[in-house]
């Protein structure tokens, strides 16, 4: 079946435990990587498995007794393969099985394994066209398929499924240093060039929409969305004076006004404006008897129309007090409007409807208050046209009132869907939806351990960097099946530049090295470069695709 020496037999093994593999003699072991892809050739199928561990084995107690002296090469030559070798432990993941011809592989069928090769059965590093028939390529025209890196022993791209990708709420996780940001850069191109979904991207720290800076010891930047797709990518920042700091072109400003915070939104800051049950049972009931702007009306009230207040409709006067002094906050935040004749978030809505991806930048408004509120505010006027527009497409089952699907990335995760707050906050609601109303989240989180459990079990792709945290490894295997093997594997990835993806988007778990962020991705995904074009012909795209838009 190839012309490849194999590198070992079957010795033992089963279905719920792996397949243990003796080395062939002459394979050195340390040639064998945890992570590495081999293939087992059984009598009728061939066996796709994953190497979780690899280990030392002697014939005899004796030679443990009394080893060879460290200078004895003869003795250790002679002994090498028959009393000692090395063994694999395999984690099978699919089954080739060639419907007609065994020697054909134009028609094998990729199907879960079932059950187990023969004892003895020789196993093989795995080829191009094994990885090529479990993970497709990039070109597929019935597919769309996005090359997110390469195995770690071959030159061969592993691709996930946009369409399965976004069908489902997904995560990015990995401690400080290890390369999120640029991943899930390289991720939401893929969605943009393979035009998979619309995105609106949460940018924490001011990363994702215009160039932000290389980590190493010598200063570089890398691109942002913007810069790689000017004319489909639209920023909005919170925070103007420093966009305009950094240089960044034709960013929109976006304001919100204190009419458009609702109680529950408070709900999700509430740890950090230390605002109590009893303040908040009291917002609700402000939120009732004075309307949309009882914000404004509250942070004027003076003690004594707080007192008349609470003597006509039964509110607690020293928690309305509490509560107003806490609000008070809000004034500092730099996007915060006691009005607004605007309503940029339809806007952004108008945006999306018309296929742009949209960015809104955080600037120096990046402490936790001002971007859970923001994004909380923002995502629930969101998604709640998304509900409306769904239900219309499920009434009328007319496609050209289908929604675009939505991807909704959020850093810092943990912060919307932790157990305390995950049934109040509308993150939650979304990663339980699974799509059900075109809206998923891309979460980018260094804490898994501190989302929900049942949150987690919905996120339906993984793609995990290195972690150390035995609760965060622990909570990123929530629902996997075989996980034991594959924490070690986890446990083992380098700190850069490596990954395990596992879930709805990819047929098997699999480590990559994962695409580099450089100028051989900005060529292979982008449009021409945007800054080689005259001003005057990007003022005029510019102004022509507002106009679209009604702005």
């Amino acid at each position: 079946m190839t012309n490849v020496l194999p590198l070992g037999s079957v010795i033992q093994g089963s279905l719920s435990q792996g397949l243990e593999v003796r080395l062939h003699g002459e394979v050195c072991i340390e040639n064998i990587r945890v992570g590495q892809f081999l293939v087992v050739h059984g009598q009728r199928s061939r066996f796709f498995c994953m190497l979780t561990d690899v280990a030392l084995g002697t014939a005899s107690p004796r030679i443990l007794a009394n080893p060879p002296r460290p200078g004895d090469t003869f003795l250790q030559e002679v002994i090498a393969g028959t009393g000692t070798y090395g063994t694999l432990n395999l984690s099978p993941m699919l089954m080739f099985t060639p419907q007609a011809d065994p020697g054909d592989d134009s028609d094998l069928a990729l199907m879960p394994v079932k059950t187990v090769p023969g004892h003895f059965s020789q196993v093989y590093e795995a080829q191009e066209r094994d990885f090529r028939t479990v993970f497709g390529w990039e070109d597929d025209p019935h597919r769309r398929n996005f090359a997110i890196g390469e195995p770690l022993d071959m030159p061969v791209p592993i691709c996930l499924d946009l369409d399965r990708f976004v069908e489902r709420s997904n995560g990015v996780f990995g401690k400080s240093g290890t390369g999120k940001s640029f991943l899930t850069r390289v991720l939401l191109a893929g969605i943009i060039q393979k035009r998979a979904a619309v995105n609106l991207i949460f940018d924490m720290h001011s990363e994702y929409g215009w160039e932000a800076v290389r980590e190493g010891k010598s200063f570089s930047t890398v691109k942002g969305l913007r810069q790689l797709f000017p004319d489909q990518v639209q920023v909005y920042t919170l925070d103007p004076d420093s966009t305009r700091r950094r240089g960044v072109r034709n960013a929109h400003e976006l304001f919100i006004s204190f009419d458009q915070i609702e109680v529950e939104d408070l709900t999700l800051v509430r740890q950090e404006l230390n605002l109590s049950e009893a303040s908040l049972e009291n917002a609700v009931i402000l939120a009732k008897e004075l309307g949309r702007d009882w914000i404004s009306q509250l942070l004027n009230m003076t003690n004594d129309d707080i007192q008349v207040f609470c003597e006509t409709r039964m509110g607690n006067k020293a928690s309305i007090m509490a509560l107003q002094r806490k609000l008070n906050r809000l004034e500092g935040l730099k996007y915060i409007r006691s009005a607004s004749a605007h309503n940029q978030i339809s806007q952004i809505l108008a945006y999306l409807e018309a296929g742009q991806h949209v960015v809104v930048e955080f600037g120096s408004q990046s402490n936790l208050l001002a971007y859970m509120l923001a994004t909380n505010v923002i995502t629930r006027r969101i998604h709640a046209d998304y509900v409306r527009k769904a239900e219309r497409f499920l009434h009328t089952k007319d496609l050209g009132q289908r929604p675009q699907p939505l991807v909704i990335t959020i850093e810092e995760a943990h912060r919307f869907l932790d157990r305390a707050t995950v049934g109040q906050t509308i993150f939650g609601t979304i990663a339980r939806e699974m799509r059900k109303y075109f809206v998923t989240l891309l979460v980018v989180d260094q804490r898994p351990s501190g989302i929900d459990p049942e949150v987690m079990s919905q996120v339906g792709t993984r793609i995990t960097a290195l972690l150390n945290d035995e609760k965060d490894i622990e909570a990123i295997f929530t629902g996997v099946s075989g996980a034991q093997g594959l924490r070690s594997v986890l446990a083992k990835l380098d700190s850069k530049q490596q990954a395990l993806v596992l879930g709805h988007a990819v047929p098997m778990p699999v480590v990559v090295r994962t695409r580099a962020y450089d100028a051989a991705f900005y060529a292979a995904v982008s449009n021409p470069d945007w800054q080689t074009l005259p001003a005057e012909q990007l003022r005029e795209a510019a102004q022509a695709a507002r106009a679209d838009l009604g702005f």
